[in-house]
């Protein structure tokens, strides 16, 4: 016989019927479903129990009686090693249970009654499940209809739907993001472009939060926000151009694919019920990625880099949509993927869980081992990078600068106004005919 577990309870006969209820709505709390067994003591020896249509017309009576909310769970007699016992299977997932008007956690093979803090943090937990299903206060006509017109296009490109769009309320409900003709709090998230969802980015002076040279709020539907959030990084990250035969190769210090994931990533499991926002925040020694959803209480990022468990979804159904337009490849996958991408390019990648939530620390290549800065240049990158352009094509503008470095205009201008106060290139004949010339190294 099998031992007594978290999803398991052994007691010796329905004498001890009170206490085996609190064990079902401790399991529950814990697991969401389990079996309890009368007829077997705790160390696993088979004793047997009586068994009549009143036995179990009884056992049934105390639990429905005695647990809120009301569970429904199977019970029968059940022959084990030639004796008969009395199994009740049973699952639920409308956590927190009470039994007796107090709520249980199974820690162990025990029965442990819950603080205030506790039971406070379970319902929380259980709010965060079920707040991408709630009715949102948007209506249908707020929805970003161009965005969800990609979305469906997307999702028919990499053939994971198989329906074209015709109208928004269509393509919604065929998505699940509609309940009785209203909205729900998910498709408010996904496709409208004014929403509870906000990404603060920020860049520090230093290694602290002390001093900021930049530092914005993006806001949008979630598919504009993670594009905003990708270009962000990749706008304000270093980048080092290596040149060859073949032609110029422009390399991040981070790579870009695990940038996306980690971003796809903090969008996606964070706490929606939670009015603090995500966060991007670049350091000179890392870029951090936050988002205010706690990592699952049971599981250390390590099961998911080294192992092969799950991913537990806080967000399911929009974790569903974003796998449609293949912006998430495969549940449970991504920190692995984030793990292998840097460490193939040998960068130091961290998966820190904090009290308020989690964060995906990228430390930056212009720094070494000690975390102290290797070399003045890395802050002049985007200089250097404009220089080399212009050095082989002197005609180059402003704009095409821009969309062959992926930074913005803005930022182009600001190089360009730095690098000619210092002597370094020089405009001859004008904007429009002229061209430029670089400071002789000599």
């Amino acid at each position: 016989m099998e031992k007594e577990s978290e999803t398991l309870e052994f007691k010796k006969s329905t004498s001890e019927l009170k206490d085996g209820t609190k064990s079902i709505c401790a399991i529950l709390n814990k697991h969401k479903k389990g079996k309890l067994i009368f007829g077997v003591k705790p160390n696993g020896e088979v004793v047997g129990q009586e068994t009549s249509e009143k036995t179990l017309r009884d056992i049934s009576q105390e639990i429905s009686n005695s647990i809120e909310p009301k569970i429904f769970p199977k019970i029968y007699e059940e022959i084990i090693n030639e004796k008969k016992c009395i199994s009740v299977e049973f699952e639920g997932l409308d956590s927190p249970y009470f039994a007796y008007g107090r709520a249980y956690m199974r820690v162990s093979d025990e029965d442990k009654l819950l603080s205030a803090k506790e039971l406070e943090k379970l319902i929380l937990k259980k709010n965060e499940n079920f707040w991408e299903k709630q009715i949102s206060e948007k209506n249908l006509t707020e929805i970003n209809e161009q965005v969800l017109r990609d979305f469906i296009k997307n999702a028919n490109n990499v053939k994971r739907i198989d329906f074209e769009y015709t109208n928004i309320k269509s393509a919604l409900n065929k998505l699940h993001l509609i309940k009785e003709d209203k909205l729900l709090k998910a498709g408010e998230i996904l496709f409208c472009d004014e929403n509870s969802l906000e990404v603060q980015v920020a860049i520090f002076a230093g290694k602290e939060k002390d001093t900021f040279l930049d530092i914005t709020n993006l806001k949008g539907n979630l598919f504009e926000l993670m594009n905003k959030s990708i270009s962000y990084i990749k706008e304000h990250m270093n980048w080092r151009a290596k040149l060859s035969e073949t032609g110029r190769e422009e390399i991040p210090e981070i790579p870009v694919r695990a940038i996306e994931e980690a971003v796809v990533n903090s969008l996606i499991h964070r706490d929606y019920s939670n009015f603090k926002g995500n966060e991007i925040a670049f350091f000179k020694d890392r870029v951090e990625i936050y988002n205010p959803g706690e990592f699952p209480e049971d599981f250390e990022p390590e099961d998911y880099i080294l192992g092969e468990e799950r991913s537990i979804l806080r967000n399911p159904l929009m974790a569903h949509v974003l796998y449609l337009s293949k912006d998430i490849e495969r549940w449970g996958s991504g920190i692995k993927r984030i793990y292998n991408l840097c460490k193939e390019a040998k960068v130091k990648v961290e998966f820190k869980k904090i009290k308020s939530g989690f964060v995906i620390i990228f430390w930056r290549k212009s720094f070494n081992q000690q975390g102290e800065k290797s070399s003045e240049k890395s802050s002049e990158k985007s200089s250097e990078k404009i220089i080399l352009l212009i050095k082989e094509n002197s005609k180059i503008n402003a704009k095409d600068i821009s969309e062959i470095l992926n930074i913005s205009s803005r930022a182009v201008e600001k190089n360009i106004s730095k690098l000619k106060k210092e002597g370094l290139i020089k405009r001859i004949d004008g904007r429009k005919e002229g061209h430029w010339e670089v400071k002789d190294e000599n």
